[in-house]
């Protein structure tokens, strides 16, 4: 495959992923929708590179306000990518990060894991079940089949609804024969979230409940409309002060 062929792969790749996911989209933005009408918020984590799809559910203009995400300084890997990846596997920190959140019980957490093999989202998985709050787990099952569950669990078996991203082992689909470069899952991250935005988007037409969506700070009027939600948010997601 010549490399300028990459792009029509990914296309054809995310087309896939939708189209597995579907039902699981489904059952995801009802969640959420269920979270939005109790004035839950929805709790978004990850560690190392997936703090990337963290970012992008957080204050981002056409995303939602009520979003808080789970985060720690030691689990980015600008800070020192030898600290985060130490961080990820030290049993007990999920739990300490979880237990920061004050809750309402109508919570969603996404966690994003392609691996889903570190104790940090296993433990945060399965810490959030046992609160009772259901976890969407943004994972790829085939690529942590062969691969010995470090938290001695993995994230795929210990959440309620799985969105796939369908990537391999070792997180590369470049070239496709012999894959060694070209991730595919923070591609794949994005495109599932806002997937199950448009869902919720449509849901929440029909039944006629206003999402609290930011507006971009760089249009006419935007920092205005985001000064309510600012306010109304501002005391449970400390990240927005």
């Amino acid at each position: 495959m010549p490399a300028d062929a990459y792009g029509e792969q990914v296309l054809a790749h995310l087309a896939k992923v939708g189209e597995h996911n579907a039902d699981a989209l489904d059952d995801v933005s009802d969640l959420v929708l269920a979270c939005v009408r109790a004035d839950g918020l929805v709790l978004t984590a990850g560690a190392g590179h997936s703090l990337a799809a963290v970012a992008e559910t957080f204050f981002r203009a056409g995303g939602l306000a009520c979003v808080r995400p789970l985060f720690t300084e030691e689990l980015q890997v600008f800070g020192g990518a030898r600290r985060a990846t130490a961080a990820e596997r030290r049993p007990g920190l999920a739990r300490e990060v979880f237990g920061m959140v004050p809750r309402k019980g109508h919570e969603v957490l996404f966690i994003f894991s392609n691996s889903g093999i570190n104790h940090y989202p296993v433990e945060l998985s399965v810490t959030a079940l046992e609160a009772g709050c259901p976890v969407v787990a943004v994972t790829s099952p085939a690529a942590s089949a062969d691969t010995p569950p470090r938290a001695g669990t993995k994230l795929a078996v210990n959440a309620t609804i799985i969105l796939d991203t369908l990537t391999g082992p070792g997180d590369v689909a470049y070239p496709v024969d012999s894959p060694v470069t070209a991730s595919l899952s923070t591609l794949c991250n994005a495109y599932l979230w806002n997937q199950v935005l448009a869902r919720l988007f449509d849901k929440a037409a029909a039944a006629g409940v206003e999402l609290p969506l930011w507006r971009s700070s760089n249009v006419d009027g935007g920092d205005a409309a985001n000064a309510a939600f600012l306010e109304r948010y501002g005391d449970r997601v400390p990240q927005l002060g």
